[in-house]
């Protein structure tokens, strides 16, 4: 099946439960590069700092599951169960970009602090007042999250550019990780919606080839755009979140909070 680009519906999603309360959600390739005619393989991994959980396919688990190539999309198929959670045949020549939306999810937090530490890691800066003037607990309170994560995979010559392909909340590459210079770093663009992230905060999870992992944090500029600078023969991990009061089914499930993950996995070869 053939997909253009901006196919997501953003609405009518139901809560389901809770996965785990990990940090990140990303799609970790087996390979980032492979020859056309070869195979694309990747985990679904949920956990903090490049390691976790593989969570296999599971449609229930999932709202969108795309894998785009110059401007179209084919459906990820598979059986429930299936680890790795995407098998298919590198049919199509270029970038491949993988898109995964997740169904919403719930985590309760028990103590103010808990969520403290979240805010504070995540930078979304002074929340208490707008949390008092809701009237909310300080304890018991309840947040919905969705995960849209992307990761680039190259086929074969690996030419090609990422693009929009509407996640509500959503990271595009500027740079082609497989075919662009990367002297002076890599390149993405953060969005909200139709709006860019201005000055937002982006965790980076670099996974060098001994396994060993580094954090660190970009910033986007005015138009929603940062630098991660890049050492060859490591997989990245970019992260950056959206909080907001629940809005929708979520408030009406009875959250306080919903959360947007943004994510985005390559490899600078």
């Amino acid at each position: 099946m053939r997909i253009t680009a901006l196919v997501f519906a953003l609405s009518s999603l139901t809560v389901a439960p809770a996965v785990s309360s990990a940090h990140e959600l990303w799609l970790e390739p087996l390979a980032y590069q492979v020859e056309r005619d070869g195979q694309l393989q990747a985990q679904i991994k949920n956990g903090e700092d490049f390691a976790g959980t593989t969570l296999p396919y599971l449609d229930r688990r999932f709202r969108h599951f795309i894998n785009f190539n110059d401007g179209s999309g084919i459906k990820v198929t598979g059986r429930n169960g299936d680890i790795p959670a995407l098998n298919m045949a590198a049919s199509r020549n270029g970038l491949n970009v993988l898109a995964y939306q997740s169904t919403p999810a719930t985590i309760t937090y028990e103590s103010w602090e808990k969520f403290q530490k979240f805010v504070d890691h995540k930078d979304f800066g002074d929340v208490r007042p707008e949390h008092d003037a809701r009237d909310l607990p300080e304890t018991d309170f309840t947040e919905t999250y969705v995960r849209y994560s992307k990761s680039l995979i190259g086929v074969g010559d690996s030419a090609g550019a990422d693009q929009r392909v509407g996640l509500e909340t959503e990271m595009v590459a500027l740079t082609n990780p497989y075919t662009d210079d990367l002297s002076e770093g890599f390149k993405v663009q953060l969005f909200y919606g139709p709006d860019v992230r201005a000055n937002e905060q982006i965790e980076v999870f670099a996974k060098a080839p001994d396994d060993t992992v580094t954090v660190s944090l970009v910033r986007t500029d005015a138009d929603g755009i940062a630098t991660v600078p890049v050492t060859s023969g490591t997989a990245y991990q970019l992260d950056a979140v959206v909080l907001r009061a629940a809005t929708g089914q979520a408030e009406a499930s009875g959250s306080a909070y919903e959360t947007l993950w943004a994510n985005m996995t390559f490899m600078a070869p």
